[in-house]
């Protein structure tokens, strides 16, 4: 169904650009993806007749500093609130205009004041580690061209039905057929990348006593970011196994202080207990605190809780997604302990989708069930009710 990435890598090289969708199993909605480095009037003209929806600039953090832009989103997934146009343009709108103003974004020496906001062209930030670090559009927008030489930017380009609705798997496989243009996945993206890189060095290992048993701890250092996370390992993991595993993302106020507002550490107590009855298994223990937005933020998340806010409106509130955590570490740091095939302990079904989309086949999904208090009964709702985990 699918092009090989090997073919899409080629077409990018050589100018063409490709259409890109999650997979099977999620939205299905696509985008054009080419080099920005390659980008002309009549690429942006394409994408305009044939994709009709926004079209953005994908660019990395470091080019962004670069060109010294406004202050863009801290939700890099929405990142839309920065839109530009060359200073030297008439309005900027045309094909050809916006087809300078992606060439200026690129140039060297161009900073801020070679352009007016806002515009036609709207910038979108790169999560540095491209798709093995978050599996979205905009990251593979600038995995392409890298993965072909070029430099590391991308332009994307929604794309809709005549009728002016999303189109889908289905209305795309027609196009790209039309076009003469690859389809391929994310999901295909990440399996590639994963097979010729990783951004995990296993750095340390010594043997850890708990009160729930023995286990092998496992210390691994993020290249990208030198963000330390551990792995507690139960017996010896072979490549057929089905590994029961606890994704667990850090919480120090549940894990160390054993907060009632939420049941963190219940859930860690509950997987490590697990895993020693099991006799082989791993606790895989993220060092991404409050969802992704870390101690301090959480704190005020808190705050904003106490005043009467859920956990997903603190966090939005303070200019977060309602949940940042990343699971491409974690699949990485999984594949490098032997796991190919594992039976996850969560209630949260975005878990299993990050995991899959990098790669890991989860076979099965093992609930954790807590009792409820008087200070969680809110949390426990907001998590089932508007984040749709499983109970």
């Amino acid at each position: 169904m699918f092009a090989k990435i090997e073919e899409a890598i080629k077409d990018i090289k050589n100018g063409k650009m490709v259409i890109v969708v999650d997979d099977e199993q999620l939205e299905n909605e696509g985008v054009f993806v080419m080099s920005a480095e390659k980008a002309n009037k009549e690429s942006v003209n394409f994408m305009m007749k044939y994709g009709k929806g926004l079209i953005s600039v994908a660019l990395t953090e470091e080019r962004i500093e670069e060109l010294d832009l406004p202050q863009m989103s801290q939700n890099n997934k929405l990142a839309f609130d920065l839109s530009v146009d060359y200073s030297e343009t008439k309005n900027g709108v045309s094909a050809e205009e916006r087809a300078l103003t992606i060439n200026k974004l690129l140039k060297k020496g161009e900073s801020k004041s070679s352009f007016r906001t806002p515009g036609h062209m709207f910038i979108v930030k790169a999560t540095k580690g491209g798709t093995l670090k978050r599996a979205s559009k905009i990251e593979v927008a600038v995995d392409l061209p890298t993965l072909s030489g070029l430099d590391p930017s991308g332009i994307i380009c929604d794309i809709l039905n005549e009728d002016g609705s999303m189109a889908k798997l289905p209305q795309l496989r027609t196009l790209a057929e039309l076009l003469d243009l690859k389809l391929i996945s994310i999901e295909d993206l990440i399996a590639y990348r994963r097979e010729s890189e990783c951004y995990v060095v296993r750095e340390a290992e010594a043997k850890l006593p708990t009160a729930y048993g023995d286990f092998n701890m496992v210390g691994f250092v993020n290249k990208l970011n030198g963000e330390h996370h551990v792995a507690l390992v139960k017996g010896e993991i072979e490549l057929t196994d089905e590994v029961l595993v606890r994704v667990h993302s850090e919480c120090l106020t549940g894990d160390a202080f054993h907060s009632l507002k939420c049941d963190c550490g219940e859930q860690l107590a509950s997987a490590l207990a697990a895993i020693e009855r099991e006799g082989k298994g791993i606790l895989l223990y993220l060092r991404q605190e409050g969802r992704g937005i870390g101690l301090i933020n959480k704190i005020k998340a808190y705050k904003l809780q106490e005043e009467g806010m859920d956990t997903e409106e603190a966090n939005i509130a303070l200019g977060f997604p309602a949940d940042m955590r990343d699971y491409g570490i974690g699949a990485q740091i999984l594949n490098e302990l032997n796991v190919r095939k594992l039976r996850l302990m969560t209630n949260n079904p975005k878990k299993l989708i990050g995991l899959r989309g990098h790669g890991i086949e989860v076979v099965e999904r093992v609930p954790l069930i807590m009792e409820t208090n008087l200070h969680n009964q809110k949390y426990f709702n907001t998590k089932k009710e508007k984040m749709g985990h499983l109970y």
